[in-house]
């Protein structure tokens, strides 16, 4: 057994089973034709294990088999050779579907429903009572940005809007697994540093997540661990430090430091390894630099477009009790208040207010109000004879109502 293969078998023996989400072993797939003649092997013996709790990409170019992979997870396709578990069971296991959350490439909406009616709609497929969904609803809507579009239809929203309510809807069971095949695609980069943001708090609170993209900086600000297909293979999988890290080179960072110390610093270590040493000011990259414009500038302008900065869902925070999270997340960041513990105590619930009855709802009570109260009858008493209540004179109450409706507000003739 070379090395490679006896490290691998040995850190797949350290894993215990129940850290295991995901297991794959010769997994393949072959499609046919009509005649049953092998078409395309889409997916070549593949060996590979997800943990609980991190984040694992799937790379690869177009048509390498990653989506194919996903499908064999999700239950959609059988394998035509080797085993996929998820969670210990068959993916087409009914309640192991209930434990994932599956965000596709495009996102197959219904146009004409509103975000609300979105969520509750998927909601209901998992059998979420109806309150349950409407609170999930709420603070989905929230967290993805869409508050100010919560009353346009899905039909009516741009690329990067509809992704947003995509992502909603990958969430509204609360999954323990959840599967994103390109869920930054059409996002502004406020979208795409709130999804990461995102990702790696799910993570944090013991969920698994599968990030399928081919924005490759996204992945390396996310992922734990990756594979790399190519022909229905893999061709590379490992921790991501490990794949990126350049043994042959080193990275010195010091701050700026006087030129006859810098001179000092270069004549020694050009004495070593001569004139391959480059000297440059490091910089940031172009996502971190636009975030901050925007930050400065959100201080001074408000926009009607999709929002950042929103609360997370609290239900996806671990925590069961109302208005707690939600006021001890402000002033925060969204990866400080995603990462809050599940037993962070809540506060107060803060009072509801009564709406003020409208004004014809106020007449009709004064009216009410003044009409003589007839008093209720004990079963056991025996009644006395009473004299007949007044006539009551609606002629007013009459006038007050016609003018509230519109009317002349003139006495009403009799017949």
């Amino acid at each position: 057994m070379t090395t490679a293969a006896s490290a691998a078998a040995r850190s797949k023996a350290a894993i215990p089973d129940d850290e295991v989400v995901v297991r794959a072993t010769g997994l393949t797939k072959v499609f046919k034709d009509f005649w049953g003649r092998p078409k395309a092997r889409a997916v070549d013996n593949v060996d590979f294990e997800i943990r609980r709790g991190e984040v694992f990409g799937l790379l690869g170019p177009n048509g390498s088999g990653k989506s194919t992979t996903i499908k064999l997870l999700l239950g959609l396709l059988y394998p035509t050779k080797g085993h996929i578990t998820v969670f210990g069971q068959s993916p087409r296991d009914v309640a192991t579907k209930a434990r994932i959350g599956y965000l596709p490439e495009e996102s197959y909406l219904y146009r004409f429903l509103n975000p609300g009616e979105t969520l509750d709609f998927f909601g209901s497929l998992f059998q979420i009572d109806a309150p349950e969904r409407r609170r999930r609803a709420e603070q989905l809507i929230e967290m993805v940005g869409l508050n100010q579009a919560r009353t346009r239809t899905v039909g009516e929203f741009s690329k990067g809007m509809q992704r947003r309510i995509g992502i909603a809807q990958a969430l509204v069971n609360d999954p323990d697994l959840v599967i994103l095949d390109e869920p930054t695609a059409g996002l502004d980069p406020l979208g795409c540093r709130e999804v990461k943001d995102l990702i790696l708090a799910l993570a944090r609170r013991g969920k698994t997540v599968i990030l399928s993209s081919h924005l490759l900086s996204d992945v390396e600000d996310v992922c734990d661990r990756a594979v790399i297909y190519y022909g229905g293979r893999i061709q590379a999988q490992g921790p991501l430090h490990q794949l990126l890290a350049k043994p042959d080179s080193v990275r010195i960072t010091a701050p700026v430091l006087s030129r006859e110390t810098t001179d000092k610093v270069l004549s020694l270590i050009r004495a070593e390894v001569g004139d391959t040493v480059r000297l440059e000011n490091p910089t940031q990259n172009l996502e971190s630099y636009f975030l901050g414009v925007v930050e400065a500038a959100r201080r001074q302008a408000e926009t009607s477009g999709a929002t950042s900065g929103n609360r997370v869902a609290e239900y996806l925070r671990g925590t069961g009790e109302a208005g707690g999270p939600e006021a001890a997340g402000q002033g925060q960041s969204v990866l400080e208040r995603l990462s809050r513990p599940a037993s962070t105590p809540a506060e107060a619930t803060p009072e509801v207010s009564t709406p003020e009855p409208s004004s014809t709802a106020n007449v009709l009570e004064s009216l009410v109000r003044h009409q003589p109260a007839v008093p209720k009858e004990s079963p056991a008493a025996t009644p006395e004879p009473t004299a007949a209540p007044p006539a009551v004179d609606l002629s007013k109450a009459n006038d007050a109502l016609s003018g509230l409706l519109g009317g002349k507000g003139g006495p009403t003739d009799r017949k």
